[in-house]
């Protein structure tokens, strides 16, 4: 499965915006999919996760009660609403497919990747 990830940019602290990852190339509804983030100097690091169905989600704690995924089988993408935003946010954020059964926080469950988009939130 191929996958491409939009929706970054700059934004105030407290703003909002919505990350899209558009899969091709597979059945998408066979995938497990997961928001990862990559900060300046840091590790890639889990964000949120969304089962085959959607059904089933979770998230860091750091994001819970701001972000929410979501996913839409008929459009073969997932999406991630941030809100509340703050400078720690900023990082490069990928999407990533499993072929697992449930929502890994594990970068290695992760089959494939997308190739990123950048969220930068200003003070």
């Amino acid at each position: 499965v191929q996958l491409q990830a939009s929706g970054g940019g700059l934004v105030q602290a407290g703003g909002s915006l919505r990350l899209s990852c558009a899969a091709s190339g597979s059945t998408f509804s066979s995938y497990v999919m997961g928001w990862f983030r990559q900060a300046p100097g840091k590790e890639r690091e889990f964000v949120a996760g969304i089962s085959r169905t959607g059904g089933t989600t979770n998230y860091v704690d750091s994001v819970k009660g701001r972000f929410t995924i979501s996913r839409d089988n008929a459009e073969n993408t997932v999406y991630l609403q941030m809100s509340s935003l703050k400078p720690d946010d900023t990082a490069v954020y990928y999407c990533a497919a499993s072929p697992g059964i449930r929502p890994s926080i594990g970068a290695r469950d992760y089959a494939y990747w997308g190739q990123g988009t950048l969220v930068t939130v200003s003070s």
